[in-house]
């Protein structure tokens, strides 16, 4: 069981809880200013038509992967507003990417997403990804109401304390 002397001794690692239990906002004062760097993807799979549309430049609602990279950038700036323990945090770069797969009628996601702090950018890099595909999926659900999202994960991170991460 989760009690609060449960957190404080057990060594879990998560950073979010006080040594009661309670949760609150990591302190990253002491932290080094890195570059820190975070990649991720993921992928949104539709009908064959579907992904025709996208390609076309003919849906209704104008240039689907267009905005859906807007969306994207957007959405990592403001991950803070939306994930409650999160560092509103000084972003030095956004870029995101969308590749079509006809083969596999999916589109692709991948974000990258850089700033010099005190913590990282991971979940920021994860945010992008996710609202670019859930603007895909708001600008073609007309035509779609069946596409599907996943393989949405990091892929890698680079600076600070714990070093890089990249996933296999």
């Amino acid at each position: 069981m989760n009690t609060p002397d449960h957190f404080a001794s057990a060594g879990t690692g998560l950073t979010h809880f006080d040594a009661q239990g309670q949760a609150h906002m990591v302190d990253v004062a002491g932290k080094d200013v890195t570059h820190r760097v975070a990649v991720a993807t993921g992928h949104i799979e539709m009908q064959p038509d579907t992904l025709q549309v996208i390609l076309s430049g003919t849906a209704k609602k104008g240039d689907v992967l267009g905005i859906a990279r807007i969306a994207a950038i957007q959405a990592a700036k403001r991950t803070a507003d939306l994930i409650p323990l999160c560092h509103p945090l000084p972003l030095t770069r956004v870029a995101v990417e969308f590749e079509a797969d006809e083969a596999a009628s999916r589109v692709h996601c991948r974000a990258q997403v850089e700033t010099l702090g005190r913590t990282g950018v991971e979940m920021e890099a994860l945010t992008a990804v996710q609202v670019g595909l859930l603007t895909i999926y708001d600008m073609c659900k007309a035509i779609d109401r069946g596409m599907t999202m996943g393989g949405i994960r990091l892929l890698e991170k680079h600076g600070g304390k714990s070093g890089s991460f990249v996933a296999r």
